[in-house]
């Protein structure tokens, strides 16, 4: 009995050690992504190019995640998952390493670009997680690691903030290389070289460069059609590339023996409904990352800003990535006891309820971190159901395509919440000593865009169908 137990005992530690590197990587990629947003009004300086220009360096590690997320998530499925999610991070090192080592626009925005392919620990990470772990354990080591995505970033926003206010802007690039060195060393100790899901099949080359043409096309003209005009001829015509590379992408994809996303399977019911709920989350996320921070940050004289410094709006934002990583366990129980299903529909409820305090909060600093908090609970608890619900309906061999796909979704969501909040708040702006601020009616109007879309995630929510046995 004692053997058995401390065999037991053994097992445990194991799996502890998995969870925690894995979370841990997902926090340390997640943060890479957000990195620069404090440095966005000192990089033109910093590279010597255009305020223009230099908003690329946001907008390239965007795509790069965007493109590179079902293709890692697919070299998951082909490939041990081990290797690949070990690849990934050294890819984001190598990224890391030449942002701090850029003087000039375009090696920064290559070293951007290869931090943005690092997003792909978090999905394969999942699916190794549904791999090595019980059933017992899935359920809260799910949430945890789909909490991390969101954990970074708001915890990197104040910690990148004090870096560019009080020290060197290279020391946040070199402090996420070295972060990620130490994964990889975790990583490789931590996880075992489990063989692929689907090792006769091959990584879809055409298809994956029809997904970036449509992909890249697409947030291309939503996340800059607001700068170079909705009508504008460049805007225009990457809509209408977007309109006709997916087509042709679905009809690929559809006769491919190993199809880089499997379109059948994402057009099952339950997958379907829970990417379109994805989506809707996604786009919650993010219009609180617009609205808070500017209303934090905006001069008292204004009438409705609370004139905080860069790295106390960090400071103040910073609560709901801790309340995002509170509520994991919470999530992962309500998983295992109620399942994934009343898991999403509960949490989309919350980021409403958060949205609706934030319309009546946002008076003040400790009412603006409460709102804010509140959603990002929310967030936390549909984060972590999206997985539990895509695995439950998806083959074991496409586990990682498939997680992958439902992270490109979110992706989605955010960069059309970014767009249409920007015109939101751009058509609804006053002149304040010369520059166009956003209105306290602009901010409120975007508070309730936020809460609509939750309330219409959780409908979407409560809609998906029970999933039902898929075979190997």
């Amino acid at each position: 009995m004692g053997g058995r137990t401390r065999g037991g005992d053994a097992v445990r530690s194991e799996e502890n050690g998995l969870i925690a590197v894995l979370a841990f990587g997902g926090v340390v990629v997640s943060l890479s992504q957000t990195l620069v947003i404090p440095l966005l009004g000192m990089l033109p300086a910093i590279l010597g190019t255009s305020a223009t220009n230099a908003a690329w360096v946001v907008t390239v590690t965007l795509l790069a995640g965007a493109v590179a997320g079902p293709v890692m998530g697919r070299l998951g499925d082909l490939y041990p998952k081990k290797h690949v999610v070990i690849g990934c991070t050294a890819i984001m090192v190598v990224g890391s390493v030449l942002c701090a080592l850029s003087t000039s626009l375009w090696p920064m925005l290559i070293g951007r670009a290869l931090q943005g392919v690092g997003i792909g620990v978090i999905p394969i990470g999942i699916a190794t997680m549904r791999e090595v772990l019980p059933a017992v354990r899935l359920g809260p080591s799910i949430s945890l690691m789909s909490s991390s995505l969101g954990v970074g970033g708001a915890l990197g926003l104040p910690a990148a903030a004090a870096l560019a206010q009080y020290g060197s802007w290279q020391w946040m690039f070199w402090g996420s290389a070295v972060l990620g060195l130490a994964i990889i060393a975790m990583m490789a100790v931590r996880i075992r070289a489990l063989p692929a899901a689907k090792p006769d099949g091959t990584l879809d080359l055409v298809g994956a460069s029809g997904l970036a043409v449509g992909l890249i096309s697409l947030l291309l003209a939503v996340s800059k059609g607001a700068d170079w005009g909705w009508a504008s001829a460049l805007t225009l015509s990457l809509f209408a590339l977007a309109a006709v590379a997916f087509p042709a992408w679905g009809w690929w994809v559809l006769r491919h023996p190993s199809p880089v996303v499997d379109l059948r399977v994402a057009a099952r019911r339950p997958v379907l409904m829970t990417n379109i709920a994805s989506v809707l989350v996604g786009m919650g996320l993010y219009a609180q990352l617009i609205v808070l921070p500017q209303v934090l940050q905006l001069p008292v004289a204004t009438g409705h800003g609370l004139g905080q410094s860069m790295v106390a709006m960090g400071l103040w934002i910073a609560p709901g990535g801790l309340a995002m990583m509170a509520v994991s366990p919470i999530s992962g129980r309500l998983i295992t006891t109620r399942g994934p299903k009343p898991t999403l529909v509960l949490g989309s409820l919350v980021i409403a309820a958060g949205y609706a305090s934030a319309i009546f909060l946002m008076g003040s600093t400790w009412g603006v971190m409460l709102a804010g908090a509140l959603t990002s609970a929310g967030v936390g608890l549909a984060y972590g159901s999206m997985p539990a619900l895509i695995m439950a309906s998806v083959p074991h061999s496409e586990m990682g395509s498939a997680n992958s796909f439902n992270t490109l979704m979110r992706s989605i969501g955010t960069t059309t919440a970014a767009a249409v909040l920007g015109v939101v708040l751009t058509q609804m702006s006053t002149d304040y000593q010369g520059l166009f601020v956003p209105t306290e009616a602009g901010f409120r109007v975007g508070l309730v865009l936020g809460c609509a879309v939750a309330l219409v995630a959780a409908g979407v929510a409560a809609a998906i169908p029970p999933p039902w046995e898929s075979e190997d």
